[in-house]
This record gives C-alpha cells, structure tokens and sequence, in this order.
C-alpha cells in the first residue's frame, strides 16, 4: 500500500509530452510510480487524492524570489506558496542578507527595502541576525521548516560590503586583493550550498539613500574574477539585473565568463518602451554567445512589468500633489474621509504635480499623466488590456477628465479599486513577443520578485498567469500549450540550477505536485494586508482552483488553505536525479 495516491487527473508531467490520464503513487516522500490509466491503475494508497477532471502538474518551481528575510521568520512563505510553488530560489538582483558585518544589519536592510520595496521596519524586527558569514546564514535557513523548498545565491552587495566597507558600499574600484576575498567568499557561500551568485548592474535599483546597489559598476576583472570563485566551487548560476549599457560590451564579458566557468550567466530581459525592439538584439547577442560555447540566459516575465496603483499602494498618480502629501501619513480612515469630501477631490484634481525628490525621469510622466498606459484592475484582473480599455480611451467615452476618472476608479469598494500601469514588456499594447519568448531556448521563465516590491506588485502569482491566461484563457493573440505552460514553470526552472531531483512527475523524484481545478483556475483581485512584522504592508493575490499542493508527499495547502504542514527545507547545491530515474 502507497503512502498517497493521487487517483485519475490529467498528469501534465513536466516534460513537454502530451498530458494522459492516470495515477501518481508517493512514497516516503517520492514518487513511486506514475501509471497511465492505459496500463492499469496504482495499488491502494493509505491516503487517497480523488484528482478525475483534475489537472496533476509538477510542483512550480519559482526561480526569481526576494524571501530572503522573510525566510527566516516566516514557514509559509506566502504569496508564492498559494499559487502551486514548491520550491523558490532567492538572493537575486545582487541583494540579500549574507555576510553581513555586526554594524551593517541597518545598511542591509536600507538596501533591499530601497531596491525591492519591502518595509524596512518588517525587515528590522522579523530578522534575529543569528548569523555573520554566508554559511551561518544557510545553517539559519536550515533550522526552519516550511511549506517550500528555499534556495539562494550569495549576493554581491552583501559580499561588497563586507569586504569592502564603504568602499563597497559607494561604488569604489575593486583592488586584486578585494576581488580575491570577494572570489573566495563566494566559494565558500556555494561550498556551503548557494545556488549562485547575483548582481545588479542597474541604475534602477538604489538603497533608500539613492545610492545604487554596490557592483553596479564592477568592472571586467571584478566579474571574472568573482566567476573564478564559482568555477572552484564547480557549481551555480551568475544571475544579474542589468540596463545592460553598453550592450556589446555586457556580452563580451557575459559570454567569455560562462566561457571560462563552465557556467550558466542569467540575465533580465525585458522589452523597453523607449527600445521596444532591443529585446531581439539581446535574443540576437544571446544566441551568438552560445554558439561560441557560452551558456547564457534570459530571464523572461510573463506579462508586463510595472505598477499596481491605489490609495495605499508606494505610488499612484496623485502621490506629490500637495493635498495628498498633506494626508499621505494620517492613518487610513482619515484618509478615506478627506478622499470621500467633494472639496478634497476638488483640491486635490487642481493641484499641480510636483517633481518626485529622486529623478526617475520618464517614469514620472508615465505615473503622473500616462493614462493611455493606465487601466483598471477589477475583479477579474485582465494583464493584457487594449488600448480601448484604457483610462484616456474610457475618459473620452464618457466624456471626462481622465485624472478625475483615476481618481473614482481607486475610490471603488471604498478606496479599495486599483489601476495597473504595466511598464516594460508591454510597449506594443499587448503580450505576443512574450509567446515569441517562451518558445525560445534561451530563455527561462523568472522575475516573479516573490517577496518584494511589496508596495507596488504581486507577480508571484505568475505561475496561476501562466496557467490561466497563456494556456487557457488568451484572447488578444495564440496561446501556448498546457504542456508547454507546465514545463517552463517546472523542468526548465529546476533544470537551470541543476535542481534535477524535481520538476517532472517521474519516479525516484521528491514528490512535489499541484492538484488543480483547471476549469475552476483563476486569479482574484489583489488586496493590500498589513500583516507583515510591525504590520509592514504588502499587496498579495489569491487563487481559486487549486485542490491540492504536496511537498515532498506532504500536502501542504487544500483547496487554497494552508494544512499546517511545514515539510519543506534548505536546498544545498544543485540536486542529482535518483539513480533509478536516471537509468530510465
């Protein structure tokens, strides 16, 4: 008798083939057996999931997180964790909390709440700093169960700092001797069981100082000789946000560090509204490198990148009007009273816009005027708007001022609608060169910034996305195949930090699985809660329609609701298949 059989769904397993009906057998934390109904059906299970009508994918594996503090108080690990992840990788975008000196805990923390918008106060009172080095950090991560599975690279801002002081802290040049203990602090990280190092080259990701991140600037030898750290550890991913400026020069030495590691390099990929065409020259450049023998990569978002606006979010259209900024601390039921006065509104519409204090050039025009780029975000969110159900296109149907209509659209369900300013990735008015992306080779599904920008986004729900709108529900241009929405959210992500012990439905495998409703999947409406440490805000997204999360034969979440089960643990270093898969 099995421990727990998952009786009769669709298996969509991971590898691209087509879906079949069948059963999935767990033991001891694996699976066992996976029986097409064609062949006959698995013995008893002591635990049984009636999964017929169902869907049974892979667990998703996330590979673009920001739980790096929130990992350390927090065995749940939502948003990620509702929306069928099993296991995340975090530390990215070259920001994280390891090694952290004794006197750069409060910098640490300036720096992620600056780049990922994730409340400084939460951060200062949920983390216990039981750790300096980067393997204390893990051996911290290590003593707290939770409903997924984490990974993390080791940082480069962290590991700057650290080494170099404020030197590194303010973007001074590297000298040999820096590179060289920056170079074995990373290996001892990956030694320790870092999936890979990360960092950010771009000008968008500043700490609340405004300086930029440290590495921003790190020249060649910096890079490569970081990359010779992760060559002696013999394993890991270089992953980077970057504007990449100046391109050629980027790829050159992108393309001769995986060269010269043996390594895969990683990088964001997103089309640019003042560019919206650069993103094939990047796929162009990408697909050059590998054919020199490099093993680049990029990272693709599956839908635009941008902002969710409303009353309580970091930004909305009317944030440096003086009428707002005059209320913009008092607690939120004052707010809503003076937004509900007619006076108010009057004041506030006449108000001039002001200049934000830190330059973010044209993105200021983009929040404050760019209504023919805002729509709104209902209770079926629609990510792939038309230009017709824009706010500009919606004022002149009625016949009204389009800030005015902003204003009433954030004011529904008492102060509780939102605007979606989608903007990078969505230059063309909707979503069709992202489907060119995903069936490209080069290219892995990422950026979900789980954990982060908690102000402004909830992208962790992109595996539902996926799910939803590119395999079933598409309007506005081709959809993908299930099979293929299955396997770039579970083979491919897992394949690239060499995680080979998951992300396929395959014997000898951890048995992490989703049970899902699939005529029943949707995305709801974001909401804003104010439940992290020292009621620390975030924006967070429910699903409708998954039955069953399991993490490692454990079922971790039923019908959306979190069991209380905590199997999940640290991942150390890439995974190898079990031999008996492997053999097969």
């Amino acid at each position: 008798m099995h421990d727990l059989v998952i009786r009769g769904g669709l298996i969509v397993d991971g590898t691209g083939r087509e879906g079949f009906e069948g059963d999935v057998a767990i033991d001891a934390g694996r699976i066992s057996a996976v029986v097409p109904r064609a062949s006959g059906a698995a013995a008893r299970g002591r635990e049984e999931i009636d999964a017929r009508g169902h869907l049974v994918t892979p667990g998703f594996v996330d590979i673009h997180t920001h739980y790096d503090g929130q990992a350390t108080w927090d065995p749940v690990l939502a948003p990620s964790s509702w929306h069928g992840v099993t296991s995340i990788v975090m530390g990215n975008c070259g920001v994280g909390f390891a090694p952290a000196a004794p006197d750069r805990h409060e910098w640490l923390i300036g720096l992620m709440e600056g780049v990922e918008d994730i409340p400084g106060t939460a951060l200062a009172e949920g983390i216990d700093w039981t750790w300096e080095s980067f393997p204390e950090y893990l051996d911290a991560l290590e003593a707290m169960p939770r409903t997924v599975d984490v990974g993390t690279h080791v940082p480069h801002g962290a590991v700057r700092a650290y080494v170099m002081g404020e030197r590194g802290a303010k973007n001074e040049a590297a000298t040999p001797e820096d590179i060289a203990t920056m170079a074995r602090i990373v290996e001892e990280g990956l030694r320790a069981g870092a999936l890979g190092f990360s960092t950010s080259r771009t000008m968008l990701h500043r700490a609340v100082d405004g300086e930029v991140v440290p590495g921003t600037y790190a020249n060649r030898d910096e890079l490569l000789g970081i990359g010779e750290g992760l060559a002696r550890a013999g394993h890991g991913v270089f992953e980077m946000a970057s504007d990449l400026n100046p391109c050629a020069e980027e790829f050159a030495w992108m393309k001769d560090l995986s060269k010269k590691t043996g390594l895969p390099v990683s990088y964001a990929l997103l089309q640019s509204p003042l560019d919206d065409e650069g993103w094939r020259d990047q796929l162009a450049r990408t697909e050059a490198a590998n054919a020199e023998g490099a093993r680049v990569t990029a990272q693709i978002a599956l839908r635009g990148t941008g902002i969710v606006m409303n009353w309580r979010t970091s930004v909305h259209p009317f944030t440096t009007r003086a009428s707002w900024k005059a209320i913009a601390e008092k607690p939120w039921p004052e707010q809503l009273a003076a937004l509900k006065d007619p006076a108010f509104k009057a004041r506030l519409l006449t108000d001039p816009v002001e200049r934000p204090e830190i330059d973010v050039g044209a993105l200021a025009d983009l929040l404050f005027y760019g209504w023919t780029t805002q729509f709104p975000l209902g209770d079926d969110p629609d990510y792939e708007p038309a230009h017709e159900a824009s706010i500009a296109a919606l004022a002149a149907e009625q016949g009204r001022d389009p800030q005015e209509l902003a204003y009433d659209l954030m004011m529904a369900d008492e102060g509780r609608g939102f605007i979606y300013l989608p903007i990078l990735n969505y230059a063309d008015g909707h979503l069709d060169h992202v489907r060119e992306l995903l069936h490209h080779p080069s290219t892995v599904v990422s950026l979900s910034d789980g954990g982060a920008h908690c102000g402004v986004i909830c992208d962790a729900a992109s595996p539902t996305f996926m799910l939803t709108h590119w395999a079933r529900d598409r309007k506005r241009g081709q959809r993908i195949p299930l099979e293929l929405a299955v396997k770039r959210q579970t083979a491919d992500t897992a394949a690239m930090y060499g995680l080979h012990d998951r992300g396929r439905l395959a014997s000898g495998l951890l048995a992490d699985i989703n049970v899902i409703d699939y005529a029943r999947l949707r995305l709801n409406k974001p909401y804003i809660a104010y439940d992290l440490p020292a009621g620390g805000r975030r924006l967070l997204q429910t699903a409708e329609g998954y039955v069953a999360t399991i993490k490692s034969g454990t079922v971790t979440f039923r019908d959306g609701k979190h069991t209380g089960a905590v199997p999940g643990r640290l991942i150390r270093g890439p995974q190898a298949a079990p031999l008996r898969e492997a053999a097969e």
